[in-house]
C-alpha cells in the first residue's frame, strides 16, 4: 500500500496542526496505520497508531493526551491532530502501515509501507 503524508508546516508552540495520511489502495482499511517521526540527528521514533476500524489506538508518552489520531476508511486516510505543539515535536512526520498488533506495532522495523515525510516545526 502506498501512503502520502501531508499538513505539516510552522506553527509556534502551544498551536495546532493537523496531518493526514492518504492512500489509493481500498486494502488501506485492512492495516494498522502509525505515524513516526525522525527529528535531525536523531532515529525514527512512534508516534501513534491506529488499527483497521478505528477502536484501538496506541501513543508515545511523550505525544498522549495532546495527539489524536483517527482514521477514515471511507476516504482512505488517517489522521493526526496535533494539539499544544512544543518544540520538541519538531521533526519530519512519516506514517506507514503494518500488519502487526500490541506492542510490535510501536516498531520502525515491523512497518512495511512508508510514505513520504511531512515537516512539522515548532518555534518557541
Amino acid at each position: 500500500v502506498q501512503l502520502q503524508a501531508s499538513g505539516g508546516g510552522l506553527v509556534q508552540a502551544g498551536g495546532s496542526l493537523r496531518l493526514s495520511c492518504a492512500a489509493r489502495e481500498r486494502t488501506f482499511s485492512n492495516y494498522r496505520v502509525g505515524w513516526f517521526r525522525q527529528a535531525p540527528a536523531k532515529e525514527r521514533e512512534f508516534v501513534a497508531n491506529v488499527n483497521w476500524s478505528g477502536s484501538d489506538t496506541l501513543y508515545a508518552d511523550s505525544v498522549k493526551d495532546r495527539f489524536t489520531i483517527s482514521r477514515d476508511n471511507a476516504k482512505n486516510t488517517v489522521y493526526l491532530q496535533m494539539n499544544n505543539l512544543k518544540p520538541e515535536d519538531t521533526a519530519v512526520y512519516y506514517c506507514a502501515a503494518t500488519g502487526y498488533g500490541g506492542s510490535y506495532s510501536r516498531l520502525v522495523a515491523m512497518y512495511s509501507s512508508w510514505g513520504q515525510g511531512t515537516l512539522v516545526t515548532v518555534s518557541s
